[in-house]
């Protein structure tokens, strides 16, 4: 799906932000978190060095901060890594579909939510109905196989 976004970030850069998001009361307080290096010891599975997210901010603090604010794309999505930014955003387990030609990631979404997954999903991506008639699980797959 297309994004309105001009700020593109790549999937990892995504899930530290959004990760650092669930720890901050407000964009303005996460902003302010990155600026003053006031960073928490991420202790998820992921292990996330905050540091590199506040090095990047420095580097482009315009960028980020639009990112922060007006939301972002990703650069390049994939499939483990849509199943993460899931996982780190919405604070649930998805299924993760790796059979040859079905790679995809099955999840629980609420209409906002799943709006939201298709403003950061890079292009190549869809979310489509997986259940029909059973409300709000989506498969997000690549478009082409």
């Amino acid at each position: 799906m297309e994004t309105n976004h001009a700020v593109k970030l790549s999937q990892w850069d995504a899930l530290m932000l959004e990760g650092l998001r669930k720890r901050s009361g407000s964009d303005e307080e996460l902003l302010r978190k990155v600026r003053e290096r006031e960073l928490p010891v991420d202790e998820s599975i992921y292990q996330f060095d905050y540091e590199a997210l506040a090095d990047f901010a420095a580097a482009h603090p315009d960028t980020f901060e639009a990112a922060v604010k007006e939301g972002y794309s990703i650069k390049y999505s994939t499939v483990r890594g849509i199943r993460s930014w899931i996982n780190v955003t919405y604070v649930q387990e998805p299924e993760l579909v790796l059979d040859e030609g079905q790679e995809s990631v099955i999840a629980t979404l609420s209409p906002a939510e799943k709006e939201r997954l298709e403003s950061v999903l890079s292009f190549g991506w869809r979310v489509r109905e997986e259940r029909p008639g059973e409300a709000g699980v989506y498969q997000i797959e690549p478009i082409q196989r």
